[in-house]
């Protein structure tokens, strides 16, 4: 297996958090002008030149509009999460000062709106992905909403000798919570390797279904390797043999057009945090049948219908599942955050990344020594909007590192909770650049001239 160790830097990091003071102008940490207002273009590009998705949505996004080390923050970290823009900031602060009030316990005024907006960005979410309100149950995250899962259906659902199949590309939090439920049961977890272009092989994922299939457990879109995966297939190759399907969204609702009703999927899962939304509050999506037939996760209000001193009897879904006061601030801002995606048109936005995210694979390519993992784009292939790579004998740490003090760029480096797949590809770490639609053409590029100045900088050490 190729290691690498990291290289011992001490580095200047002038980067601080403080009160913005309109008489000093040098600071670390200072806002600049709207990127639509002042960015220049080399080229006459019409899909990622001027007046692209990119431009047109940055001043909606006030984080993107400052200065750290007395550079332009470029920010690519957007498969760990997204930047929220005014409305969802907005809406929060419009219901902490106006309707702040617990939900669903309150005859009223203000439990009656909060009430209301609660529900009602519940609806969001659910015509957002083509379901039913009440096949939506809120979460703190994708991964509770994937342990609610494991351990409401699952311990219900499996006994010794069940088979459970995964891919080695999952991200922990689809991994563990089976480890867990297989250590309970019995069941066997059953795992897909990659193809020779870097892809979980589906070929031997169908060939692996059998009458001891009870659940596939699958990613739509890579968080590593940029892929997406035909979960149409996927779920009516599970379905033709009894089994369901529990996918992980976590990478695809923010990015693409994503229908349950499309995908039959039994279970599907994602967070507002990548979707422009507050931290703190995902979603499941769960059939109705499923979640009806399914025993309650967590225990206490909300979740009942009569409680007794020798018993309880149950709420129907989603209730069921929401024991407690809910984030509802983070809800109501996850409704915002819907809004203004669906404002936009998630095809548009999708449109825009496939090519940004061509653009950022071919300049990637272009740099000497680089290593970008997963499948090159073509006319039959579409990569999301992230590239995982390393640069030959240079520590990922120390790319990010340097480029977020030297170049203000910000990209993640690490295993991105996903250690098993960076083993079967031979290595501990890597670094990963990840867009959005409020990203630019002009972002890629400061992001390429950071790299081989970063790359220059440790290579001068040899």
């Amino acid at each position: 297996m190729n290691t690498m160790e990291g290289v011992v830097l001490k580095l200047p990091y002038s980067f601080r958090i403080i009160k913005p003071n309109p008489k000093r102008t040098n600071r670390a940490f200072r806002t600049v002008p709207l990127a639509s207002a002042s960015v220049t273009v080399a080229s006459p590009d019409p899909i990622l030149g001027p007046g692209s998705l990119g431009h047109l949505t940055r001043p909606d996004f006030p984080i993107l509009h400052q200065e750290v080390n007395g550079k332009k923050l470029v920010y690519l970290d957007n498969a760990a999460t997204s930047q929220k823009p005014t409305a969802v900031l907005l809406a929060l602060q419009k219901y902490y000062e106006a309707w702040n009030s617990n939900v669903h316990r309150g005859i009223h005024y203000l439990s009656a709106k909060a009430t209301d907006e609660y529900e009602l960005a519940r609806h969001k979410v659910a015509n957002f992905i083509n379901a039913s309100s009440g096949e939506i149950v809120f979460t703190r995250n994708a991964t509770e909403a994937i342990n609610l899962v494991a351990y409401s259906w699952g311990l219900s659902n499996l006994k010794a000798g069940d088979e459970v199949i995964l891919s080695i590309a999952e991200h922990h939090s689809a991994i563990v919570p089976w480890q867990f439920v297989a250590q309970k049961t019995g069941a066997n977890l059953k795992f897909v390797s990659l193809t020779d272009n870097e892809v979980p092989d589906v070929g031997k994922l169908r060939e692996m279904l059998s009458k001891k299939t009870k659940l596939v457990v699958v990613h739509h879109v890579s968080n590593v390797l940029a892929s997406v995966l035909p979960v149409n297939q996927i779920v009516s190759w599970a379905h033709d043999i009894g089994a369901k399907v529990l996918v992980d969204a976590c990478q695809s609702v923010p990015h693409m057009v994503v229908d349950v009703k499309n995908l039959d999927a039994d279970f599907l899962v994602a967070s507002s945090h990548k979707m422009c939304g507050p931290t703190g509050i995902g979603f499941l999506y769960g059939k109705s049948e499923l979640l009806s037939a399914m025993p309650p996760f967590l225990g206490g209000g909300e979740m009942i219908a009569d409680v007794f001193l020798d018993h309880s009897t149950f709420a129907e879904p989603p209730s069921r599942f929401e024991a407690g006061t809910p984030a509802i601030g983070e809800a109501i801002g996850f409704g915002a955050a819907i809004d203004y995606l669906s404002g936009i048109g998630m095809q548009k936005i999708h449109d825009y990344e496939v090519d940004l995210a061509n653009y950022l694979y071919d300049s990637l390519q272009s740099v000497p020594n680089v290593r970008v993992y997963g499948p090159a784009p073509s006319q039959a292939v579409v990569r999301a909007a992230l590239c995982s790579f390393n640069v030959e004998d240079v520590h990922p740490t120390d790319l990010a590192t340097f480029l977020d003090q030297q170049h203000s760029i910000a990209i993640r480096s690490g295993h991105h909770c996903a250690q098993p797949l960076h083993r079967y590809l031979g290595i501990n770490a890597s670094a990963r650049a990840s867009l959005h639609f409020y990203n630019t053409k002009e972002d890629v590029d400061d992001f390429i001239v950071g790299l081989k100045d970063t790359i220059s900088f440790f290579t001068s050490f040899k």
